[in-house]
C-alpha cells in the first residue's frame, strides 16, 4: 500500500471492465480497501447484498442523501440510485488508509467537488466496438436498456478530459498493472 492515504476514484462507461479490473486489483492485494456502493437496482444473479452493493429501497436512499451519509450519488441511465456511503471512506482515510471507488461520472465530479485531493482515473474500452461486444456479451440487459447504456457512455466518454488519468483496458492484466502503479501498489 502505497504511503499516504488517498481517494482513488476509478470511472469509465458502462461494460467498459471496471468491475474486472477492481476484481484483479483485490486478488493482487486483498489488504486494498473497496468502497462497496449503494443502488436501488435489483441484484444481478450472483451479486450479494454487502459485498457487490448494498441494495436498499429508493426511500431508504433518499433517506441517506437527506442525512447526509453520501459521499456522492447519482441516478443512472435514468433508472436507478447509485451512490458512496460516506461513512467507510472516510473512516479508511482518517486511519491513514487509501480507499478506491467504482463509481459513474456524475459521482466522480461530486467526489472532485467534494474531495478535490482525490486522484480521479478514467477507465476507457480498446474502441467503441469493443464496448458494444463487452456490452451484448454480459447479456444482462435488453435491448432497450443497452441502447441507453451506450448512449450515457457516449455522454461518459467525452467527459474524459475531466479525470486526472486514462486507463485503456484492452487487456486486463496489463491494465491492472498500470493501475496498481497509479495506485503506488506495484511491487
Amino acid at each position: 500500500m502505497s504511503t499516504q492515504a488517498r481517494l482513488v476514484v476509478l470511472a469509465g462507461p458502462t461494460a467498459v471492465g471496471k468491475g474486472t479490473l477492481v476484481a484483479e486489483l483485490r486478488r493482487r492485494h486483498p489488504d486494498l480497501f473497496v468502497s462497496v456502493s449503494a443502488t436501488t437496482r435489483a441484484p444481478r444473479p450472483g451479486e450479494e447484498d454487502g459485498v457487490h452493493y448494498h441494495f436498499v429501497t429508493r426511500d431508504r436512499f433518499e433517506e441517506l442523501v437527506r442525512g447526509g451519509q453520501m459521499l456522492e450519488w447519482a441516478e443512472v441511465h435514468g433508472a436507478n440510485l447509485y451512490g458512496t456511503p460516506r461513512g467507510p471512506v472516510e473512516a479508511e482515510l482518517a486511519a491513514g488508509r487509501s480507499a478506491l471507488l467504482e463509481i459513474d461520472l456524475d459521482g466522480a465530479r461530486q467526489v472532485r467537488t467534494a474531495m478535490p485531493e482525490a486522484l480521479l482515473v478514467f477507465v476507457v474500452p480498446p474502441s467503441w466496438e469493443e464496448l458494444e461486444r463487452r456490452l451484448v456479451g454480459r447479456g444482462t440487459e435488453g435491448e432497450e436498456e443497452r441502447a441507453r447504456r451506450l448512449a450515457t457512455a457516449k455522454v461518459e466518454l467525452a467527459a474524459r478530459a475531466e479525470f486526472d488519468r486514462e486507463v485503456v483496458n484492452d487487456d486486463v492484466a496489463r491494465a491492472t498493472s498500470e493501475l496498481e502503479e497509479i495506485l503506488g501498489l506495484a511491487r
